[in-house]
């Protein structure tokens, strides 16, 4: 193969590694893990919301902090600095017991996580599309299936010998530390960084009126509430498995089945969205996602319960991805800084629905006694969102 050829490649598995690590480790790996820290530290369902939320709050800070235009240094910087940080707050969890800790931890973990993905996926996706290989976009986005997928058998490979969530989180920090230098070397710097690589400088004023387009504010909402429709399920999923008697046979595999069926998902919603359009896919999405959702809340039998989380893992990144694709494109020509900006600004909303949505599964857990209530809730609220990308 041409040098030509393997450098988009490259590029495309360096992102791979780089979302796998900050996103399918730095933060779903709380899910696999949680079910082991709520029995050994005794943690309640809203504490263990709490934690959750506190991650995405900081997912919402990193996202808003991405878009400043005062950053000094390249792309590649702050996201590689940004996996870092990833590691080190996943190693850190094992180092307390104390909730306020825990909460400042993942804080810190979901700035960086917001970091490594905006940063990430600009830098690479602007450098795909200059070399001509915007296809491989899709090889980028599945790192986070990957690394959901590699969560879940290190957290069933080390739990089956008996490794306590101490270990657990360290190993999560190890591995993630391994996939920053290998994202490190397929990922080169340039010798000067052009513009669409630049995170600082002078770049030109962003427009603000394609942020009042009804197109753009729709897209903004719905991607907020695709964030609590998914992050109930996406936390809470292994709890439910285990809490439920006629579930716990799947509970080593449920978070598996969401990670594996995640991976092709960018390259089937490309293409979906390539016959009907991205707003259309992402409706559909939406619609499934919700129908995964619910069944999760309401299937005792445990091949459905299986494939409520496969539909889960099925759209959650392409919906993610056509957000992601679709804000680029209303971006409009304002280069890589108005790219940027339109990317954190997604990220923002997704991140509020984030924040909500563990605290009210908490909170409504508590008054219940079960997660079907939040969960019916979320799935609800996917289908608006899927209404407002339809209009």
């Amino acid at each position: 193969m041409p040098s030509q050829d393997r450098a988009p490649l490259a590029l495309a598995f360096g992102g791979l590694f780089a979302l796998a690590a900050a996103m399918g480790i730095g933060r779903f790996v709380y899910t696999p893990i949680q079910p082991f820290m709520s029995d050994g530290l005794k943690l309640t369902a809203e504490d263990a919301g709490l934690i959750a939320s506190a991650n995405f709050l900081g997912y919402l800070l990193g996202a808003v902090a991405a878009a400043s235009r005062s950053l000094p240094g390249t792309a590649r910087f702050w996201f590689l600095g940004a996996l870092f940080v990833s590691a080190l707050t996943s190693a850190a969890m094992a180092a307390t017991t104390s909730l306020p800790v825990f909460l400042i931890i993942r804080l810190a973990g979901g700035i960086a996580s917001a970091f490594v993905l905006v940063f990430s996926t600009t830098l690479i996706l602007e450098r795909l599309n200059a070399a001509g290989r915007g296809d491989l976009s899709a090889l980028h986005f599945a790192g986070v299936g990957c690394g959901i997928a590699f969560s879940a058998l290190l957290v069933a490979g080390l739990s089956g010998i008996g490794a306590n969530w101490r270990v657990l989180w360290l190993a999560g920090g190890a591995a993630t530390l391994v996939f920053l230098l290998i994202a490190a070397r397929l990922v080169p710097g340039q010798p000067a960084d052009s513009g669409a690589t630049r995170a600082a400088g002078n770049p030109p004023p962003a427009s603000k009126s394609r942020y009042l387009n009804g197109a753009v504010l729709r897209l903004i909402l719905a991607y907020g509430l695709f964030g609590f429709g998914y992050v109930i399920t996406a936390t809470f999923v292994s709890v439910i498995a285990r809490a439920t008697p006629a579930l716990q046979s799947s509970e080593a595999f449920v978070w598996l089945a969401v990670g594996l069926s995640a991976v092709p998902s960018i390259l089937v919603w490309n293409r979906i969205a390539f016959h009907i359009g991205a707003r259309r896919a992402f409706a559909l999405a939406c619609l499934l996602e919700a129908c995964g959702v619910a069944l999760t809340a309401v299937a005792d039998i445990p091949v459905l319960f299986l494939a409520g989380a496969a539909l889960l893992g099925a759209t959650f990144m392409g919906i993610t991805a056509l957000g992601l694709i679709e804000a680029r494109r209303l971006a409009g020509p304002g280069g890589a800084a108005a790219i940027r900006q339109m990317l954190a600004v997604l990220t923002a909303s997704f991140g509020v629905g984030q924040i909500v949505g563990p605290w009210f599964a908490g909170q409504l857990h508590d008054l219940t006694g079960s997660f079907q209530a939040p969960s019916l809730a979320a799935a609800a609220v996917l289908l608006v969102a899927a209404l407002l990308m339809l209009r």
